[in-house]
């Protein structure tokens, strides 16, 4: 069963590419280490009009195949409503209403939207934890951002909010495998998460992420963890 949905889980997420307009981009994923905790985490980023790009992780409630299946058509629904160029809180209404459709299916969600023309992103969360930002020479550190409520729960409006990114600055999304544990403060782990971040800000990306993954996530982790890093080019 374990490796059931595993395969599942992992030919359901996209191969990404290193590149996108401005942008250089890693991912990482790492299953569950029990047959019952593998579930719907995923990440994505996927090229916009006008040379855009949309980054996105996702976190399906639950674990199994149903939760790996549902992580699969909210991520292919969440690619269609990103071509239609739409703002991210509006995707994730979209993404809401569709949810709520869909029977005992929760899932958080993080969708920024990355222009380099204007050097900015604009996100939004659906009950998702805050993405980190690292400025070029600087401590990274939480994006303060309103936290919305799970996609699936309705009757709440998103909201989006807008930031800088330029050259050389770091953005950081990922799911509560990374941080939450049974026993350690959550400030604590997302302590952990931004010095790792910042001890590996002038790095390759890839090495960013295998830090971050072997500085917080032990062998055999209770969860499931997706991460993904954008980091602006010259």
């Amino acid at each position: 069963m374990r490796n059931t949905a595993l395969t599942l889980q992992r030919r359901l997420l996209p191969q990404l590419p290193s590149r996108l307009p401005g942008l250089a981009i890693a991912c990482r994923y790492l299953p569950a280490g029990a047959v019952s905790e593998i579930g719907g985490d995923w990440f994505d980023a996927m090229r916009l009009p006008g040379d855009r790009t949309a980054l996105v992780v996702g976190d399906v409630m639950g674990s199994g195949i149903n939760a790996a299946a549902s992580m699969g058509q909210l991520r292919s629904a969440t690619r269609a409503f990103a071509g239609l160029d739409l703002d991210p809180a509006e995707v994730l209404r979209q993404l809401d209403r569709l949810t709520e459709d869909v029977e005992h299916t929760i899932a958080t969600c993080a969708y920024c939207r990355y222009d380099p023309e204007q050097g900015q992103c604009r996100i939004s969360l659906a009950g998702h934890l805050p993405p980190a930002l690292v400025r070029s020479g600087r401590p990274a550190r939480l994006l303060d951002l309103p936290s919305g409520v799970p996609l699936g729960v309705g009757g709440t409006a998103f909201e989006t909010t807008e930031f800088a990114f330029r050259p050389g600055d770091q953005l950081a999304l990922y799911t509560d495998g990374l941080v939450e544990t049974r026993c350690d403060p959550i400030d604590a782990r997302l302590g952990t998460l931004l010095d790792a971040l910042t001890a590996t800000a002038g790095q390759g990306l890839g090495e960013t992420c295998d830090r971050v993954l072997e500085t917080l996530r032990p062998p055999g982790g209770d969860d499931d963890v997706a991460l993904l890093v954008a980091r602006v080019e010259p």
